[in-house]
């Protein structure tokens, strides 16, 4: 009778020292977990070139400033506009009794941060408080970006900080809100390409992202130029641009250390239809084997895939029967050149008897390892096509097992 009991004592002494030691496993875990500064850049390395961000102790060290301007503005008067704004009902409207005014800080910012900051560049709850803007104004408006420069002489490094934007506009017509990231190339070489992470659902996104490039020498700095692209992440399409920044470096004297500037986002410089450039292609229809023979055979006059530098084309070729894909092909990619020589040949199977419900894309696209592939310019060949496109397809249909070819104008992508 005295072994049971035993058993049972050690048994429930047991189950208890293990539910207890269980208990701080878990809470070491979890606060080991809260005191972990979580990782927050990656390494970049993108066509042989290794871009590291600077580590987490000097990324605290350059938001010191930052820091002591927050302690600036929260010990601001009751009547500043950032305790006004606090004041809004649930509706997002103000009381009679607050009287507005515009924030003096944002007009008076200290030099150390970002000289030459003018007034337009303000956060979206103080183009909000502004009732005085038009909405023409602020549909010109595209916002402000902020960044850094900087010479490591010891490494031979040219350093960029993409700080933060503001401003933005919203790109989702829904949600009133974007989801922005910056794309940052080095021209005219075009050999540095970097982007941010996509910050989502805001228009003053903070990136604080550091890009170091080794082996430029600080005698080729003046002949470079920064070119910054804003763009808004979309899911279900194509990426929304929201603007560009170009920086010529020219002038810009970085031996003294790391050099805080700002520059309003203009908008992108589109190229019209007339400069898209031209495409030779030659269609053979052959009736016996219903079958569709398609060259590409030049192209020419591109236009530039960037402010500087050539485009990388290649040309992807889609048929659709009755507006819908059945076939694609495409050709190899032409290096740094606007007249590409590619000389492809595709055959296509037709699905039904005729060329009536066919038409042919022919889509000329930049490759860019980087990022999404743009398109430079599109073609349509088909029987409801308009201009040569239309002509060129009414001759293959009349004379079938002849090779034709034409150069057709490009249009918009």
């Amino acid at each position: 009778d005295e072994i049971p009991t035993v058993v049972g004592i050690f048994s429930a002494f047991g189950l208890v020292f293990s539910v207890s030691l269980f208990a701080w496993i878990c809470c070491q875990r979890k606060s080991s977990k809260s005191n972990k500064t979580p990782p927050y850049k990656f390494v970049h390395v993108l066509k042989g070139v290794d871009i590291y961000p600077e580590n987490l102790n000097s990324k605290k060290k350059f938001g010191a400033d930052d820091k002591n301007e927050a302690k600036n503005k929260s010990a601001m008067p009751k009547n500043s506009l950032h305790l006004d704004l606090e004041k809004r009902d649930l509706n997002g409207n103000f009381p009679k009794t607050t009287k507005m005014q515009s924030s003096p800080d944002l007009e008076n910012s200290s030099p150390k941060h970002f000289a030459e900051r003018k007034k337009d560049s303000v956060s979206p709850d103080s183009l909000k408080s502004i009732t005085s803007l038009s909405s023409e104004d602020k549909q010109d408006k595209l916002g402000t970006l902020f960044f850094s420069l900087e010479y490591n002489f010891e490494k031979k490094a040219f350093v960029v900080n993409i700080k933060e934007a503001r401003g933005l506009p919203a790109m989702d017509e829904q949600s009133m809100t974007s989801d922005p990231y910056i794309k940052m190339t080095i021209l005219p070489e075009k050999k540095h390409k970097v982007k941010t992470r996509v910050l989502r659902k805001t228009l003053d996104p903070a990136f604080d992202e550091t890009f170091t490039f080794y082996g430029i020498p600080y005698s080729q700095i003046q002949d470079l130029t920064l070119h910054f692209m804003v763009l808004s992440f979309d899911r279900f399409s194509r990426d929304d641009v929201i603007g560009e920044v170009l920086i010529p470096l020219a002038g810009i004297e970085l031996s003294e250390g790391r050099l805080l500037m700002d520059r309003e986002i203009i908008k992108r410089n589109v190229r019209k239809s007339s400069g898209r450039g031209e495409l030779l292609v030659s269609l053979c229809y052959q009736s016996t084997t219903n079958t569709l023979t398609v060259v590409v055979l030049k192209a020419r006059h591109l236009p530039k895939s960037d402010v500087s530098g050539l485009s990388d084309p290649y040309v992807k070729v889609n048929l659709y029967h009755a507006k819908k894909r059945i076939s694609k092909k495409k050709t190899h990619v032409k290096k740094c050149t606007p007249n590409a020589v590619f000389n492809e040949l595709f055959v296509f199977d037709i699905p039904c008897e005729g060329l009536d419900d066919i038409s042919i894309e022919f889509l000329v696209l930049d490759s860019d390892r980087g990022s999404r592939n743009e398109v430079i310019g599109r073609l349509t060949l088909g029987s409801s096509a308009e201009g040569t496109g239309g002509e060129h397809w009414k001759e293959i249909c009349e004379y079938p097992r002849r090779q034709i070819a034409k150069w057709h104008m490009l249009c918009d992508g």
